[in-house]
């Protein structure tokens, strides 16, 4: 039993490990160079009817997008508790935090932002 046991364990560490190194080298790279050919990739200015702040439904979750391509999350009391880059293609955003955290949103509408299992509204100016 303890040698299934340990077989389990083995083959479920590889899979995590074979998975995290598949995905880290999936992940978009930030360039600092103004000689980068890799586009889309670096923090790109941003021109999209989205800029602004979006706010979930009781305010827990303020996230600003900003011209400048990048972004800034605060959770709570926590200011700035998120921060990286995005890009906007029609109604997807694509998110790259800065410590290599990935993910994505759809907008369902100009005010409605659907993200991370959570539905964020732009707020109101």
């Amino acid at each position: 039993m303890s040698n299934l046991l340990l077989s389990l364990i083995t083959t479920t560490l590889f899979a995590v490990v074979a998975h995290s190194a598949t995905a880290e080298n999936s992940m978009p790279t930030q360039s600092n160079t103004s000689e980068s050919t890799d586009t889309g990739l670096e923090t790109q200015p941003q021109s999209h009817p989205y800029l602004g702040m979006w706010v979930t439904g009781d305010g827990r979750i303020r996230q600003e997008l900003l011209p400048t391509g990048r972004y800034d999350e605060a959770r709570g009391s926590r200011r700035s508790a998120y921060q990286g880059r995005y890009r906007v293609t029609g109604a997807h955003i694509d998110y790259w935090d800065d410590t290599g955290f990935t993910a994505d949103g759809t907008f369902v509408d100009k005010d409605t932002l659907h993200h991370g299992g959570m539905i964020f509204y732009r707020e109101k100016g």
